[in-house]
């Protein structure tokens, strides 16, 4: 279609890199591949980290990896930003040099 997209994220892996890798290498390609991409790109950001995880999950059941990973990813449609997230990670927007909050971060304590 006609409409410009970009899509931007960063993995931290924890106790290996194989969740980072692996969701480096198949978000995106969950993202794009969704049904809700063009409609609600929130949506597919939201249900493409869950198949991630659940992907994830069953590799490293059968492999017995033990490492995790948090993530952040943008997806700009148009004019607009979409932002998930996953874990401790973050996302900082800094317009015309002020910080603009856009998120609150996971953290143990917070339900």
């Amino acid at each position: 279609d006609d409409i410009d997209r970009a899509y931007f994220a960063v993995f931290d892996g924890h106790g290996g890199v194989d969740a980072a890798n692996y969701s480096a290498t198949h978000l995106h390609v969950n993202v794009g591949l969704h049904e809700e991409i063009v409609k609600n790109p929130a949506k597919a950001l939201k249900c493409s980290f869950q198949k991630t995880d659940e992907m994830f999950l069953f590799k490293a059941k059968r492999e017995r990896l033990r490492s995790g990973t948090t993530g952040v990813s943008a997806l700009i449609v148009g004019n607009k930003l979409h932002i998930a997230w996953l874990g401790d990670s973050q996302v900082m927007l800094v317009q015309q040099g002020n910080a603009v909050t856009l998120m609150e971060p996971h953290k143990p304590e917070r339900e």
